[in-house]
C-alpha cells in the first residue's frame, strides 16, 4: 500500500497491542545513533568513507602481521617472548595508531561524515582490540618520542624552588640585630651602697 495517510500507518504499524514494528524501529534507530554508525559513512550514506576503508585495511594488515609472526615462532612460544611480533609489526601498528589518532582529531572538527563526537563503534572496537593485543598480549610498546621535552620540563620544575630560595636569599636585606645598651640612671640603692663604703 503506497498510501501515506495517517490511517494507513496506524492500521499497519500500531494495530497489535505490543506495537512490535514501532518498538523495533525505535530500537534500531537508537542503536544506530548510540554506535555513531553515520560517522563511518559518506555524507550521502552510499558507502564507507575513504578514511574508514583505509583504517579497516590497515587493521586487517595488522592482524595478519600478528598471526603470521606468531606462526613463524613455533608452538613452544613462551608467554613473554613476542619479540618477533613487536619487531616485525611495529611499522604497521604505528601507522594504524597514527591514522586512528588523526581520525579522532578530524572527527572532533567534523570530518568526511559531517558528524562530530565519537568515531563509529566499528573503528573504536577495532582499535581497542589491536591495542589490547599489542600492549597486553604481546607486551610490546612504542618508543616515546617526547622523552627529551618531558625530562627538560621536569628538570625545570624541580629546579624552580632552588632558584626561588636562592634569589630570595641574595636579594633580601639581611638585618643584623644590634644590641642597644640602655642608658638609665643608676638606681638609688646603688648610690646608698657606694656612700656606705666610703663612710
Amino acid at each position: 500500500n503506497s498510501s501515506e495517510s495517517h490511517n494507513c500507518a496506524k492500521s499497519i504499524l500500531t494495530s497489535d497491542r505490543l506495537q512490535i514494528v514501532v518498538t523495533l524501529s525505535e530500537f534500531f534507530n537508537e542503536t544506530w545513533e548510540a554506535a555513531n554508525c553515520a560517522n563511518c559513512l559518506k555524507n550521502n550514506s552510499e558507502g564507507l568513507s575513504n578514511s574508514t576503508e583505509e583504517f579497516l585495511d590497515l587493521f586487517n594488515k595488522s592482524l595478519t602481521c600478528f598471526e603470521h609472526n606468531l606462526q613463524g615462532q613455533g608452538i613452544d612460544l613462551s608467554p613473554n617472548n613476542y619479540t618477533e611480533v613487536c619487531k616485525n609489526c611495529n611499522e604497521t601498528y604505528t601507522k594504524l595508531n597514527d591514522l586512528y589518532n588523526h581520525l579522532q582529531r578530524l572527527n572532533r572538527q567534523g570530518g568526511e561524515s559531517a558528524h562530530s563526537a565519537h568515531l563509529c563503534i566499528d573503528v573504536e572496537d577495532a582499535m581497542n582490540i589491536t591495542r589490547k593485543l599489542w600492549s597486553r598480549t604481546f607486551n610490546c610498546s612504542l618508543p616515546c618520542s617526547d622523552t627529551v621535552p618531558v625530562i627538560a620540563v621536569s628538570s625545570f620544575i624541580l629546579f624552580l624552588p632552588v632558584v626561588f630560595y636562592l634569589s630570595s636569599f641574595l636579594h633580601s636585606k639581611q638585618k643584623k640585630r644590634i644590641l642597644i645598651l640602655p642608658k638609665r640612671i643608676q638606681s638609688n640603692a646603688n648610690l646608698v651602697n657606694i656612700q656606705e663604703k666610703y663612710s
